[in-house]
């Protein structure tokens, strides 16, 4: 697939999974949040292909998608790992020492807040709050078998939590 100098030569078969979303949304005024949505769902994250491969569908200038995308944080624009790590940074969080556990998750994969690890098992997203206050500092970590939640954290339950991950990735 390339997209160049605006022209789209994104090849439909690509997005065969996409075709029934677009097939759903596309003329309805309104729906390029649900398509994003979608299509974020679909691939995990939103590839300038897909976004000329939607205009394309849809009418909407790849400008506007962008726009639409880079505004809203809960788009992606790149790949995330296996494992999206969620660090609440709640004011419970917050209070209860979310800083030290942020700083232990990047000391020990050696990443920052919005990055993944070369190896690509692990992206760290700080969000505002994940709703268990109850359990702060608190963590959720996404992967293809679903979420887990940690709750309670320390420095080094922190790192145990990952460290079980990447035993179990090895």
């Amino acid at each position: 697939m390339s997209c160049n100098n605006g022209e789209c030569n994104c090849n439909a078969q690509n997005f065969v999974e996409l075709a029934p979303v677009l097939e759903k949304y596309a003329k309805v005024p309104g729906s390029l949040i649900s398509i994003l949505q979608k299509t974020q769902e679909i691939y995990g994250y939103l590839s300038m292909e897909a976004i000329n491969y939607i205009s394309k569908e849809t009418g909407i200038k790849p400008a506007k998608i962008y726009g639409v995308a880079t505004f809203y944080a809960q788009f992606r624009l790149k790949p995330i790992g296996k494992y999206l790590i969620m660090l609440c940074q709640g004011t419970a969080c917050h209070v209860n020492g979310s800083e030290i556990i942020e700083e232990a998750i990047c000391e020990e994969l050696g990443i920052q807040d919005g990055e993944t690890t070369e190896d690509g098992i692990f992206t760290l997203n700080n969000v505002a709050c994940l709703g268990c206050c109850s359990l702060a500092p608190v963590m959720m970590i996404q992967s293809a078998d679903g979420e887990e939640t940690y709750g309670n954290l320390t420095k080094d339950s922190a790192k145990q939590v990952l460290r079980d991950i990447k035993s179990r990735e090895a």
